[in-house]
């Protein structure tokens, strides 16, 4: 029987429109939820007391989630295919495969950003500015791992923008008490399951010459991990208390902290299908603080 998974849905696609569909990563969806979700946590923390998330604000920011997802995975693998084609495991990309040539991926990446573009401009102009504000970090961050042993720090700081453009698209500023607090731990959130992720391509990035912090840290990764989830789970009870957050928001925030103890202490960085399924697990923990915040509210 078929299912109705992403990736089948990808599959069933004509095929001349399913390179582009790969090349946005449409069939592989935990990349878009670990962008989406630091979007809903803002979101529902600038929900009025008692009250539900805004739902039309959600869903505007879920279409925005996957066309900027989409067009950062277009940008990574304009910069990398001549990287892509050296790693097993990313060989077959549309780019690196020849699928697609460079010239017809830039004019789809010009697409999703027009589409994108259609979305903020739904939001009141402090929130456009904002959220233009961030391309330059998704355009540089695919860089950043030819020159520094810490990409994953700027792919936080690029994937945790909502926790800043969501509060600001419901109250038309940021409030930087809460704001702030949730955007660091939503960067510490990412320095836990993209080093988990980088542990992957470990061999193949030292030999292509590329930096990750799974290089970095080494055998040290899981005290770096336990170092970076203390703080996310410090900084997120900063937020609530700033926004008088209840009982449910911090119940949700000791979940998570159980279940990001137990995925480091049960993590085997050298089974690169043991690193996918913790890193693919990261989804819960997003979801968990959506329904604290959500419950809190109520």
């Amino acid at each position: 029987p078929r299912s109705f998974s992403a990736a089948e849905m990808v599959r069933a696609a004509p095929a001349p429109l399913q390179p582009y569909l790969r090349l946005m990563r449409l069939h592989q969806p935990a990349g878009t939820w670990l962008l989406y979700l630091p979007c809903t946590w803002s979101i529902g923390l600038a929900a009025a007391p008692g009250c539900l998330p805004d739902w039309r604000m959600l869903s505007l920011f879920g279409v925005g989630a996957v066309l900027m997802r989409g067009a950062g995975c277009t940008i990574n693998d304009m910069w990398d295919r001549d990287y892509d084609r050296q790693v097993a495991r990313t060989a077959s990309r549309p780019l690196a495969a020849g699928d697609i040539s460079t010239f017809q991926s830039l004019f789809f990446l010009g697409g999703q950003l027009s589409l994108a573009l259609c979305v903020l401009l739904c939001l009141n102009y402090y929130s456009i500015i904002l959220g233009a504000a961030s391309l330059s970090l998704v355009i540089t961050y695919p860089l950043m791992k030819r020159i520094t042993y810490w990409p994953q720090l700027v792919l936080g700081l690029t994937f945790n923008w909502g926790a800043l453009l969501g509060w600001s698209a419901i109250k038309g500023s940021c409030e930087w008490s809460v704001c702030l607090p949730l955007y660091f731990a939503g960067v510490m959130w990412t320095l836990v399951y993209d080093t988990i992720y980088a542990h992957q391509d470990k061999r193949d990035d030292i030999m292509i010459g590329v930096k990750s912090t799974a290089l970095q840290f080494k055998e040290d990764t899981k005290q770096w991990l336990s170092g970076f989830s203390l703080a996310m789970l410090l900084s997120l009870c900063m937020a609530g208390m700033n926004c008088n957050q209840t009982f449910p928001y911090y119940s949700s925030v000791a979940a998570i902290g159980a279940h990001l103890a137990h995925q480091i202490y049960t993590l085997d960085i050298d089974k690169p299908e043991d690193c996918w399924k913790k890193f693919a697990s990261n989804r819960t923990v997003g979801i968990l603080l959506f329904i604290g915040i959500v419950l809190g509210n109520l």
